[in-house]
């Protein structure tokens, strides 16, 4: 299939080195990519020429210290140095292993466990990374031990030496992780022949062609953004502007405005970031927004809801962006990426169902909308793969419209877990007991089929999809019995329930039992929310500390975390003490009226801006302004009451996730007329030092020096 992009005199097998080669030799000043530095208007971009070169480089660097299938870790912030360094590893044969460098003082136990599993030996990332992180990485025996190399200071007439690897398209090329914060960490091995076939399956599902436009945001370092906005404008010929994550979730806006400005055909990303856009971009600046060239609007990664896509198209409809544009799509690591999408010109696929019925996994359609759930339709299979729908005990196909767990068959499924064979066998290697045909991938999800259409209802596997990123329970459940003694090991469980169309994280966990007596709440709350904020990212929606030895258990003693869930949902959970985030303790008009005031009372201070100038920080901000503003918005973005926030308190106790810090900076350097940096919160880690901080630039802001925090 894919390899007709390849030249019929070509000695090699068909890789990505191959292709980029070919590229290359073919249209050498063509760009593939543009980088947004700041999100909006500063940017950066690559030949095929430039890439090429800058790739020959790091593998010759790396093919001369004897790295040839070697793990190698990628600890790149996003831009087109980890592009440059993701191609330069394939180039050397080395196993290329993406991972995030931690921000600011964030601990780096998910790079630990990661490095110490891959067995990764070399470290490709920046001398400004190097810079940050040297000592820390010194402190670490996984992470002291890694030869690290910045690839921005390899000269660039070493491409001179590269030689051709000795590599097929069976080569390993990428170990995607998708866990290892504390527990068990999953490699998943893929090769050059999955990385060509799925993107080929992008290439014809989302029917690509060489004038096609992209803007992504995703991160390069998880299978959408790197599939999908590193691989695809490779694959496809065509072109991609790119930005980071944190630059989105600063200002959403700048994510639809290049969409405007690049004219782009493709982008998209998880369901909540459509919600976001809806929430955080205003009337006023719609009015900026062209979005009629935007042809398809992917949204996976996580449940994509029927409520999104309707008030999206609603909300951006006067910028020309047309509902049938949704794309819902389906996949997942373990497939390299997509497993089913759609057809580019057909409207989303919606189907009403009794809820009552889903509810004991059976599928009644109906017309009404009373008693009903709308469901959203995934996408068919694509080319070779096959998706059954099985009953997961009895392993034999469902009927049309039944459901079960989904499996899928297919060149893009991946070689399996990274030194894991039992793991490997169970999961990627299953058959049907009636007609022994396999091997198939379980994926844990559970759908069904309706018309040749793929819907997802479910999930067997206790993996929460949470802002769009995989999330262990076995992961989050020891940071939680680690973060205080008043917690029994092995006796706690987390999951997700949805909340007002949002997946919530809510934590059960027992108490030990000479605790019972004296068992402070607040305390161990504190302890709880604190922990998994920091090592997870994550906000806790609700913690239910139960009486000892009440979790519900198997015989063999195992937690039944399903069990969990329904007796928290229904209440029948043997609880000791509680804790739910509300969003109803709060009065948020009195907060929002609190924010305009301050906001009026900058504006009406003897600073006079004009719009051009607004890099520069503010004069005249108090601390006390810039605390209450700060209490303010922090109370309404964890749904907590302002009255509960201690200035001296750390962030990360309030259960801060990294998503809300990203776009409470974007907030506030909106608000005081400034660019600040994405570790802010990190680096100045509760509301007195951050204020103390703000009101010190603020003051020097009175120069005419235009100041970056």
């Amino acid at each position: 299939m894919y390899h007709d992009l390849f030249s019929a005199d070509s000695p090699q097998e068909a890789t990505l080195v191959n292709l980029l080669r070919y590229r290359t030799l073919q249209q050498p000043y063509q760009i593939p990519y543009t980088f947004l530095v700041d999100g909006e208007t500063q940017k950066v971009s690559f030949t095929y020429e430039r890439l090429d070169q800058k790739a020959r480089a790091i593998a010759a660097l790396l093919q001369s210290m004897k790295a040839f299938k070697q793990r190698v870790l990628l600890l790149y912030p996003p831009g087109l140095e980890f592009i440059a360094a993701f191609f330069g590893s394939l180039y050397a044969g080395v196993t290329v292993v993406p991972v995030y460098p931690p921000r600011g003082k964030q601990r780096m136990t998910r790079l630990q466990v990661i490095a110490k599993d891959a067995e990764a030996t070399f470290a490709l990332t920046t001398s400004s990374v190097i810079t940050k992180l040297g000592e820390r990485f010194k402190e670490e025996p996984e992470l002291a031990a890694l030869q690290c190399i910045a690839t921005d200071e390899i000269p660039h007439n070493l491409a001179d030496d590269w030689f051709f690897p000795e590599i097929t398209n069976n080569s390993l090329a990428l170990l995607q992780y998708t866990s290892g914060t504390t527990g068990n960490p999953k490699g998943v091995m893929i090769n050059h022949d999955n990385l060509l076939y799925n993107s080929a399956l992008i290439y014809q599902a989302f029917e690509h062609t060489s004038n096609s436009r992209g803007v992504i945001w995703l991160p390069p370092y998880h299978d959408m953004g790197l599939i999908g906005g590193v691989l695809q404008p490779v694959y496809g010929n065509c072109s991609v502007t790119l930005m980071s994550p944190e630059s989105f979730l600063q200002k959403p806006f700048r994510w639809l405005k290049a969409i405007s400005n690049y004219q782009a055909t493709t982008s998209g990303g998880p369901n909540f970031a459509y919600d976001l856009c809806i929430d955080k971009i205003t009337p006023e600046q719609r009015q900026q927004l062209d979005l009629s060239s935007w042809e398809l609007a992917f949204n996976g990664a996580e449940p994509v809801r029927a409520e999104t896509i309707e008030k999206f198209s609603e909300t951006f409809a006067d910028c020309g962006f047309k509902r049938s544009a949704f794309y819902p799509c389906y996949g997942m690591a373990e497939t390299t990426l997509i497993v089913s999408g759609g057809l580019k010109k057909e409207p989303p696929v919606i189907r009403f169902v009794q809820e009552q019925a889903l509810k004991q996994n059976l599928i009644v359609t109906t017309t009404s909308k009373e008693d009903s759930k709308a469901i959203v339709g995934v996408g068919h299979r694509s080319l070779d793969q096959k998706i059954v729908i099985v009953h997961p005990e009895l392993l034999t196909e469902c009927l049309d419209g039944e459901i079960g767990e989904i499996w899928v068959t297919g060149p893009s499924v991946a070689v399996g877990y990274w030194e894991k064979l039992e793991e490997t066998q169970q999961i990627f290697n299953a058959q049907l007991r009636d007609t022994k045909e396999g091997s198939f991938l379980r994926t844990g999800d559970l759908g069904f089929l309706l018309d040749g259409e793929l819907f997802v209802t479910g999930r067997i596997k206790d993996m929460m999809i949470i802002r769009g990123q995989n999330h262990y329970p076995q992961d989050i459940e020891l940071t939680v019995e680690n973060s205080h003694p008043a917690l029994r090991t092995n006796c706690g469980a987390a999951f997700s329930v949805e909340i007002e169309g949002v997946e919530q994280l809510v934590i059960v966990q027992e108490v030990e039992r000479t605790y019972l007596r004296q068992l402070d709440v607040d305390e161990v709350v504190k302890s709880i929310r604190q922990a998994v904020s920091e090592q997870h990212q994550l906000q806790v929606y609700a913690i239910a500390l139960l009486k000892t030895a009440s979790i519900p258990k198997t015989s063999s003693g195992k937690i039944q975390r399903h069990a969990c869930r329904v007796g928290f949902l229904n209440g029948s959970l043997d609880v000791v003490g509680n804790w739910t985030a509300n969003i109803e303790q709060i009065d948020l008009l009195q907060l929002q009226a609190e924010v305009k005031d301050l906001g009026e009372q900058v504006q009406n201070s003897d600073v006079n801006q004009s719009e051009d100038n607004q890099k520069y920080l503010q004069a005249n901000l108090t601390e006390q302004e810039i605390q209450t503003w700060l209490i303010s918005h922090l109370a309404m973005y964890l749904k907590i009451p302002p009255d509960e926030i201690d200035i001296q308190e750390f962030f990360a106790a309030y259960g801060l996730d990294s998503a809300v810090a990203v776009s409470l900076t974007g907030e506030l350097a909106q608000w005081i007329g400034c660019e600040l940096e994405i570790t802010l919160f990190w680096e100045y880690p509760n509301i007195e030092t951050l204020a103390q901080y703000l009101a010190e630039k603020s003051q020097l802001s009175q120069t005419t020096s235009p100041v970056v925090v």
